[in-house]
């Protein structure tokens, strides 16, 4: 792990995409800003944390409950439109 000491407003930079500035210091807080690309992903560690969690649940559901759904027919399938035009 890296460490660097940054006061109020000076900025580390991450490549040529990631810039994180030092907003704030308030207490035992600070604020920091970042810019970077809008196709990354920034999120804090905790939500980040919940989404790992809900994706690992996700991936334990069994097959019995799989086969509970209900089926989803879709109107723009090929097969289901063939089957009613020569129906008609």
């Amino acid at each position: 792990m890296l460490i660097l000491t940054r006061k109020k407003d000076e900025a580390i930079r991450l490549g040529e995409d990631i810039r994180i500035v030092l907003v704030q210091i308030k207490g035992g807080q600070v604020r920091l800003g970042i810019e970077c690309p809008s196709h990354m992903r920034v999120l804090r560690e905790e939500l980040y944390e919940a989404v790992c969690q809900e994706n690992r649940q996700a991936l334990k559901v069994n097959a019995g409950e799989i086969s509970a759904l209900p089926l989803i027919h879709s109107k723009t399938s090929p097969k289901s439109s063939q089957k009613d035009n020569l129906g008609k």
